[in-house]
């Protein structure tokens, strides 16, 4: 057993090409690239607000329609008892029959009453104040204080 090798491995070179390249080939430079970002930058700065407001946009529409809903409910809650409900759980004897009240034909919602799009219990207050013949839904908006410009109120949808 002979452990000579007689032939010989071949070297395996790798080609390096030029250390610089020339003006004509691809690639970018830092400046190009530096550009590139500064005018992607720009760009999110514009864009990224508006899309800020549309969230918000959101938000509120989705009170106005909750309200809306509310608006119904309490409706058919009045055609059937006579009376809208009354005291600030008013919304919530639209899901369980008051003691006091003959002729609720319930649950008026279908299902539980849920937190306005900001995280906090709409009010309720009949007689409103806003709407003094009638009731009064808020919810306080993205500031959570009551009687601020921001407010969604009942009024304001149905342009009483």
């Amino acid at each position: 057993m002979n452990l000579n090798h007689s032939k010989k491995t071949p070297r395996v070179s790798f080609h390096r090409g030029p250390a610089r390249r020339s003006r004509g080939e691809g690639g970018f430079t830092l400046v190009e690239l530096l550009l590139v970002l500064v005018i992607l930058g720009i760009l999110a700065a514009i864009v990224v607000p508006k899309f800020g407001g549309r969230t918000e946009q959101a938000r509120i529409t989705a009170a106005v329609t909750q309200i809306s809903t509310f608006g119904t409910a309490l409706n058919a809650f009045e055609v059937d008892t006579g009376s809208y409900p009354r005291g600030q759980d008013g919304l919530r004897q639209l899901l369980v029959a008051p003691a006091d009240i003959t002729g609720w034909r319930g649950p008026y919602l279908m299902s539980d009453i849920p937190l306005d799009p900001w995280g906090r219990a709409y009010l309720y207050e009949f007689p409103g104040r806003v709407n003094p013949s009638g009731y009064d839904i808020v919810s306080m908006g993205p500031d959570g204080q009551p009687g601020t410009p921001d407010d969604v109120v009942n009024a304001s949808i149905t342009g009483k």
